[in-house]
């Protein structure tokens, strides 16, 4: 309600929860005053790209994890795992200081790669999960009809897997969209900076524009709710699916 009230009535005591007009001014203070479309894009870039090759990488490990026979398969599971261990700000230092070298700060790719980095645990381990369900016939009707083990993944066993793969990339999406650490230190030019870091930096030194943030948070989260609202069949689908055991 903040970003549709009268600046006055913002910090009014007694509070106001009901506005008395509708004020739409913040909304238009938002791409105006900063360049927030900029960041919408920029967050949009790296959330999308770090999903979608997320889900790439992660399912071709989830699916060798899952059907394929080697050796030591539990041990590689668990040391993918180890990686979400770490907290953030542990490997902070490390990482800036490579993407330093490599010459990758305020670019998309140095924050893509990271990302990419702390989402494949989570995928590779959902997904290996939801392959696991899936009946050993599948494959073998397929390599009786000739069928390559990369035409059977692509073809047959992803396809299969279509609503567990909408829950495992909705999650990689809005962690991405949402993270803010990396995306703080990286990214140090305000055209490369993406949303959750150009809101807080809203505030100058004399102002706090609450009405601003209201409005920018209000048009952050909307995206979200709509992938929800549409993808909500499939994201049920995705996370009951994996609790079915033959």
């Amino acid at each position: 309600m903040t970003s549709i009230k009268p600046l006055s009535e913002i910090s009014a005591i007694p509070a106001k929860w009901i506005p008395s007009k509708i004020h739409w001014d913040f909304y238009k203070n938002v791409f105006t005053k900063h360049p927030f479309g900029r960041y919408l894009l920029n967050s949009f870039i790296v959330a999308l790209s770090t999903t979608v090759l997320s889900i790439l990488i992660g399912a071709s490990a989830a699916y060798a994890l899952a059907r394929l026979r080697f050796k030591g398969k539990k041990i590689m599971l668990m040391a993918i795992l180890s990686i979400s261990m770490f907290p953030t700000i542990a490997t902070l230092s490390p990482i800036y200081l490579l993407l330093k070298n490599l010459k990758l700060l305020n670019t998309y790719a140095g924050l893509i790669i990271p990302y990419i980095t702390f989402a494949l645990p989570l995928s590779i381990w959902l997904l290996t999960n939801f392959f696991a369900q899936l009946p050993k016939g599948f494959e073998e009707a397929a390599a009786i009809d000739g069928c390559s083990r990369g035409k059977i993944f692509f073809t047959i066993m992803l396809p299969l897997i279509k609503p567990a793969t909408f829950s495992v990339a909705l999650i990689v999406f809005i962690n991405a969209w949402n993270e803010y650490l990396y995306a703080l230190t990286f990214m140090t030019n305000d055209n490369m900076r993406t949303v959750p870091v150009g809101i807080a930096l809203f505030p100058s030194n004399y102002e706090l524009p609450w009405g601003d943030i209201a409005a920018a948070t209000v048009v952050v989260t909307v995206p979200l709710i709509i992938l929800v609202l549409i993808f909500q069949k499939k994201i049920i689908a995705g996370l009951t699916t994996g609790g079915v055991k033959e």
